[in-house]
Parts: C-alpha cells; sequence; structure tokens
C-alpha cells in the first residue's frame, strides 16, 4: 500500500527532477517508510511506500527487472501474488524480494496486459517499458485503489490522489463546472470527471497505454460487473455452502501482512462477520468502532449508535477493542484537514469514516472493511424495488434516476446554478444516469433483470464511491484498509446469484401498487430485514441472530438534527453568509431556500448541507 505519481513528456523532452519530487513528497502520508523517484528520458516515476510485505529495503520502488527493461511504481495488494510467484518461478523467473510488487513487476513482463485478468487484489499501477517506450497505468476491477490523470499539452500526468498533480506546478488548480453540476446531482461523479477542471480518475477496471507521440488518451476498459440470472437456480443451502466457504477463504487471504492488522467492528452483520473469522486467526485482534452522542438527536437518528452491538460482538470475538464517540462539534473541527484529505467529495457524510480510521491508525497498520457486501447481495432492497416493473428500459431509467437525484431537486437545478448555466445547461444529469449502463440495457423481460441492472450501477457508482472514501481517509491516517467482499472469487459468485437468493419478498412488491412501492413499500421492506438473504444465512454460524436480524443501519452521525440545533451556527457562518465563496458559482437565494427546508423541518436536507460545507471549504483549501 503506497503511493504513486508520475510525468511523461510525449514530445520527448526530458523529466524534471525537482518536479517529480514536488509531486511525490505531496502525498508523503500515504507512504511514511520511504520513497523514491526514477528519471528515464521523458519518463519520471515517484513514489511513496508504506512497507506491509517485505518490509526490507528490498521492496523500495520503483522496481526495476534484472534486464532493465520495465520500471514499476505500483500501490496496492495482490492476495494471490503467492501462486503467481511459483507460477513465474517454474517459468524460470527468480526473486530478490518477498513482496507482491516484484511479482507484479515480472508478471507483466511475462503476460503483458493478460496479467490485469490474473490479479486478485486492489491495485493501481504504472509499468515503463523503457524498449517499446510506452507507460501503462491500471486500476483494479472495482476501483479500490484511485488513479487520476491529466493532460497538460504533451504531457502526461497522473498520481495516487489529484495534489501529486497540483504539485507538479505546470497550471493552478480551476474548478470544473460540469463535476460541479454532476456532483450537486448525484452526491458522486458518475463519469471520470472530478471538481478538478482537466483532472480526470481511471475508470475501475481499466488502463491507459501512452507512448512517445501518443495522439490520444482513451481508457480501455478489461473487467466490468455482470450481475445475471442463472437460467436454473440451486436450493439456497448450496448457496450458503459455497458463499461460506470463499468468504473464509477471502478473508484469510487479506490477513498476509508483516504488520498488524485490525478490523472495523460496527453492529452490522459485514464487518462482524469479518472480525468473525479474523479473530480466528488472529487471537486478541484489535477492533475498532465509531459511535454518537445523540443527546440531541431525534426521530430515526436516535438509533444512529451502534457501539452497543460492537461492544457485543467484541466480547464473543475476544477482541482487543476501542471505540470514539463523535458530538456535534468534530465535524466542525475535522473539516479543513477532512477536505484536504478527500479532495473529491464523493458519496455520504465521510467524516466519520475519517476519524475512524485515525482510531485504527494508533494501533494497527492495516484494517478490514465491510465495503462491498450491500451492494454485491442486495442490501439495499427498498432502492431496488423503486423499479421492478416497468414497460421498458427508459421507464426503469426514469424511476431510479428520481431516486437517485440525491442532493437538488430537477426542478431547482436551473435556479440554483444560475451564475455558471450558461456552462453547464448542456451537462444533463439523466443523460449521465443513463450513460452509466451502457449496453446493458438488453434482454430486460423480468423484475429480476431490472434489480440486477440496479445492482450493477450501485456496484459502479455507490460502490466505488464508497471505495475512494475508504482509500484517501484511511491513507490519510497511513493506514492500508482491505476490503475481503471484494475477492475476485466471491465477487463472481455473487454476481450468478439469483435474485431470490438475495431478496424474499419480491413476489410481495409486486403485489403492491406504484405508490405503495415508492412509499408504504419502502418503509415495510426495511422493517421486514430484507436483502442479502444469502449472506445473512450464512452468517448466522459467525454471529448471533439478534446482529443477524438486526434492522439494515448504515455509518452516519445525526446530522440532519446537529444542523438545526448544536451546528447551526457552523452552518450559518459557513454557508448562509453572504460572503461565502459557493455564491460566486451557486444563486444564494436559491441556496438558502433549500437549507430553510431543512431548518424549518420541511425536508431532510443533511446530505445537500453538508456536500455545501464541504464545496465551501475546496474553495478555501484548494482554489
Amino acid at each position: 500500500m503506497c503511493g504513486i505519481a508520475g510525468i511523461l513528456h510525449r514530445d520527448g523532452a526530458p523529466a524534471e527532477p525537482v518536479r517529480l519530487k514536488a509531486m511525490t513528497d505531496a502525498i508523503a502520508h500515504r507512504g511514511p517508510n520511504g520513497e523514491g523517484q526514477l528519471i528515464d528520458g521523458s519518463l519520471g516515476l515517484g513514489h511513496r511506500r508504506l512497507a506491509i510485505i517485505d518490509l526490507s529495503p528490498l521492496g523500495r520502488q520503483p522496481m526495476v527487472t534484472a534486464d532493465n527493461r520495465y520500471i514499476l511504481s505500483y500501490n496496492g495488494e495482490i492476495y494471490n501474488f503467492t501462486e503467481l510467484r511459483a507460477e513465474l518461478t517454474a517459468k524460470g523467473y527468480s526473486f530478490v524480494s518477498r513482496t507482491d510488487s516484484e511479482v507484479l513487476l515480472y508478471a507483466f513482463a511475462e503476460w503483458g496486459l493478460d496479467v490485469l485478468r490474473r490479479l486478485n487484489g486492489m491495485f493501481a499501477f504504472a509499468i515503463w517499458d523503457r524498449h517499446e517506450q510506452t507507460l501503462t497505468v491500471a486500476r483494479d476491477r472495482y476501483g479500490i485503489k484511485p488513479l487520476y490523470y491529466r493532460e497538460v499539452g504533451s504531457t502526461f500526468l497522473f498520481g495516487s490522489e489529484i495534489k501529486a498533480i497540483l504539485s507538479h506546478g505546470s497550471t493552478k488548480p480551476q474548478l470544473d463546472h460540469e463535476g460541479l453540476s454532476e456532483y450537486l446531482a448525484f452526491q458522486n461523479f458518475f463519469t471520470p470527471r472530478t471538481l478538478f477542471k482537466g483532472i480526470k480518475l481511471l475508470p475501475s477496471g481499466s488502463y491507459l497505454q501512452i507512448g512517445i507521440n501518443s495522439k490520444s488518451l482513451e481508457p480501455i476498459q478489461y473487467w466490468d460487473f455482470d450481475f445475471q440470472e442463472p437460467e436454473i437456480a440451486r436450493p439456497l443451502a448450496e448457496y450458503v455452502e459455497e458463499a461460506d466457504y470463499l468468504f473464509r477463504q477471502a478473508v484469510s487471504r487479506q490477513l498476509v501482512s508483516d504488520v498488524s492488522i485490525g478490523s472495523y467492528l460496527s453492529g452490522g452483520i459485514d464487518s462482524g462477520s469479518i472480525t468473525a473469522l479474523a479473530a480466528r486467526q488472529l487471537p486478541w485482534i484489535r477492533s475498532f468502532t465509531v459511535g454518537f452522542d445523540l443527546n440531541s438527536a431525534s426521530g430515526v437518528e436516535m438509533g444512529f449508535d451502534e457501539r452497543e452491538a460492537a461492544e457485543f460482538m467484541s466480547y464473543l470475538f475476544k477482541t482487543e477493542h476501542y471505540e470514539m464517540v463523535l458530538k456535534a462539534g468534530d465535524m466542525e473541527r475535522i473539516m479543513p484537514i477532512l477536505v484536504y484529505s478527500l479532495e473529491e467529495p464523493r458519496v455520504g457524510q465521510c467524516y466519520p469514516n475519517f476519524y475512524a480510521a485515525s482510531l485504527a491508525s494508533k494501533f494497527v497498520n492495516v484494517v478490514l472493511s465491510g465495503a462491498g457486501g450491500d451492494e454485491l447481495f442486495g442490501g439495499y432492497p427498498w432502492r431496488y424495488y423503486r423499479a421492478v416493473v416497468n414497460d421498458d428500459f427508459d421507464q426503469y431509467v426514469d424511476k431510479y434516476f428520481a431516486y437517485w437525484q440525491r442532493l437538488v431537486p430537477e426542478a431547482s437545478r436551473q435556479a440554483l446554478l444560475a451564475p455558471i448555466w450558461s456552462s453547464v445547461k448542456d451537462c444533463l444529469p439523466r443523460d449521465i444516469f443513463s450513460s452509466v449502463f451502457r449496453s446493458h440495457a438488453s434482454s430486460l423481460t423480468r423484475p429480476e433483470d431490472y434489480i440486477n441492472h440496479s445492482l450493477y450501477f450501485e456496484a459502479k457508482t455507490f460502490l466505488h464511491g464508497i471505495l475512494i472514501v475508504e482509500d484517501k481517509l484511511s491513507m490519510a491516517n497511513s493506514l492500508e484498509s482491505r476490503v475481503p467482499f471484494l475477492d475476485n472469487e466471491l465477487v463472481d459468485f455473487a454476481m450468478k446469484l439469483p435474485v431470490s437468493a438475495k431478496l424474499t419478498s419480491l413476489s410481495e412488491v409486486l403485489r403492491l401498487d406504484e405508490n405503495e412501492a415508492g412509499g408504504k413499500g419502502n418503509r415495510y421492506y426495511q422493517k421486514t430485514r430484507d436483502g442479502k438473504v444469502v449472506l445473512r444465512e450464512m452468517m448466522k454460524r459467525y454471529i448471533p441472530s439478534k446482529i443477524t436480524n438486526r434492522t439494515k443501519q448504515g455509518f452516519s452521525a445525526p446530522d440532519a438534527s446537529w444542523y438545526k440545533g448544536e451546528s447551526i451556527e457552523y452552518v450559518r457562518n459557513r454557508i448562509i453568509n453572504s460572503n461565502a465563496r459557493i455564491y460566486d458559482l451557486l444563486d444564494r437565494k436559491t441556496v438558502h431556500g433549500l437549507i430553510c427546508d431543512h431548518l424549518e423541518g420541511r425536508e431532510n436536507r443533511r446530505l445537500l448541507i453538508w456536500s455545501l460545507l464541504y464545496l465551501e471549504q475546496v474553495m478555501e483549501s484548494y482554489l
């Protein structure tokens, strides 16, 4: 787990050591155990090392093959590197370190781009072929590790974080108006855009190859999610057995480390089951929970604190358990460093994640996370059920798009963006939404097909956003975060599960009318604990039924209450203030109206308020 950065001058001009060093220094938090820069003519590769496997200097990067042809700068963990190493050794390769980095380097030398389909793990890497004068940059299947890039004339810049690219100094940071419009529609980015003009995120499961005198930079996708209904479903018990085997194997793979490992432990089944299995191999494993002070919370937010359930599981699994309790003012205190660390905002109000990573980093170097369980196994049934019966694909898109407009109602969009409307009027949120599906809109005949398309959409967008947050906020604390649910074999299994092995209430939903499915049905199906059927059955082997039967609860602070109470002055000072920087981009009257809807109890706009607070800090910190 590390940070990478680089420069390639496609016109053949020499790479600048001083600029490469500045790019690498900007991401020093990603690798406090070492650094390296290598210049090869027009190519410069930089690296910051967080040593996890083989802590010796033999793991230093950039790493070069024995024949001096290939140079690697790599961030991530390849969990099947031992098997790949054995295969390469049989082919005559020899290794001087125990690192997965060296295995990746020689695997690329042997198989070229075909190696991407062989890797089971999380990665973002850059490999320079000296003979062909070609640079290859790539990301893992699911986008666990980020990789940003930018073209400045004939210069190609890349890095694990945006700040690495900005530190090159070739241009001043500017806000991307279309990126802002996209974010305000979805509280996420569905395209490669970011908030920073000209800086793109390489899509998950994709690579780029750039040579001297290359004309275009078009990412090539080598892998994609593919949720399909099997022709013949097997008995549920068989799926449970297979899930159990694959899940145990996934957790075991991701316990490989030469440094200390811990686990997040919420009150839910995903992190609970991971901790249960990890504790069998690592006695007295450390576990970490963040809870919330609910003295001023109200309504559904009264149930947001999960410490009691986490403490119970810690007792069962005999973990060395640590907790932190967040209060209203903790958001205000952390906002500047959070925005500097995360750079571009993504899904949800993520400052609790920063505190969780900060807590874990005080005790361990690696932490296991439960991310991915919901998105792969159907953890959000109230979303999928909104669009299960449709006349055609366009109607399905309309229904699901209406739900995923998370921040600003479509009716308010033009008024809100009035100061920059001329530059964003052609950036249509529905078109962006629809484009996520690409060619996956064929063969839609059954409700199960639409649910599988919803699963595809959320894995490509919502899960991807979660993973970006997970990476940035853990690495800000020099902590490696691993996600066992995103083991290749477990994901392949999940994509081929029938919907009936994920959701129990589909037949009941089909008996409801349209209004019930979107309204009363929404609340009803959360109450009945629908979703993740196979996982719930499997996890009964590891965690008690009072945990497996709990209603789904996200990791969220009671901010809706805090914004109207203890944090109201912060909200007023930052974004109701007429001098706020966001009003260079957004209409003040429209913003105030939307915020007043929340403060006066007409609508819950906590996500919008959070996003505006974040954007104000972005403009202060970066622009």
